[in-house]
């Protein structure tokens, strides 16, 4: 089985194979989305599905050989991305200052009005230790990215403060502080970006309450760090039960609270 084989295999979709860093890619269950990443250099690699796998899943050929300049490769590569992180860290923050508050054709479709702004993109900065590292975007039909080269994994965005809260997506976290408000409950909200950063997140965060989305990476995500809100309807997250059902959903949450 060669690499493309092997990709196929775990869902990705990759028509130019691109060597030696992570490349983001389709997947077969989300073709429009690049919900899908692999590295290869041409004789070892590891691919992830984001849709199915918690964790990278390694690749080596039968013809596998050490390479001699692995190691010098490899510090190349860290400062190749230290030097793309710090420039996206600048990039974000030149962003989050030009941007401006105002209403969002995204927001308004999860339910909300107002937010930061840039070139008709919704900005939630991405923070570590309180510091700015990079930002999320989204467009106006919800397509998400993040700046390239930007730090990612342990990098959250907060709303409130008290009771540790993780959820993945910003809306959800909009509709979580919004339910944890009408129910008189303080909580502070840790947006993470993606399932699998939940768990960064949580490890710095006491018994924290998760809010899953109902897909199988998402419950399996919740199951890990504790305990945790699913909706009961397949592919749903928090905002879409809220707009689904109305404040009546942030009944749902009250029993986590008062189980503590």
């Amino acid at each position: 089985m060669d690499f493309h084989q092997f990709a196929e295999m775990h869902g990705l979709i990759v028509d130019n194979l691109v060597l030696d860093r992570w490349v983001r890619v389709p997947t077969v269950d989300k073709p429009r989305k690049k919900n899908g990443s692999y590295i290869f250099d041409g004789v070892s690699g590891a691919v992830k599905n984001w849709a199915v796998h918690d964790k990278a899943i390694s690749f080596k050929s039968k013809e596998y050989k050490a390479d001699p300049q692995a190691k010098a490769k490899r510090e190349k590569q860290i400062i190749d991305r230290q030097e793309k992180q710090t420039k996206a860290k600048a990039r974000a923050i030149a962003i989050l200052n030009s941007s401006v508050i105002q209403s969002h054709p995204y927001l308004k479709k999860k339910g909300f009005d107002k937010g930061n702004v840039w070139k008709d993109a919704l900005v939630v900065p991405m923070m570590i230790d309180r510091k700015v590292v990079g930002c999320q975007l989204i467009q106006a039909d919800g397509t998400k990215r993040f700046l390239s080269g930007q730090i990612t994994k342990g990098a959250s965005f907060t709303i409130g403060k008290g009771r540790d809260v993780i959820c993945e997506g910003y809306a959800t976290g909009l509709s979580v502080y919004r339910a944890v408000c009408q129910l008189g409950i303080e909580a502070k909200i840790h947006v993470c970006f993606s399932a699998s950063n939940m768990l960064e997140i949580a490890k710095g965060c006491k018994n924290p309450i998760v809010i899953a989305d109902n897909d199988p990476v998402g419950i399996r995500t919740a199951q890990k760090i504790g305990r945790y809100w699913v909706s009961d309807v397949d592919g749903e997250d928090f905002n879409d039960a809220e707009l689904r059902l109305g404040k009546s959903v942030c009944q749902s949450l009250a029993p986590l609270f008062k189980s503590i």
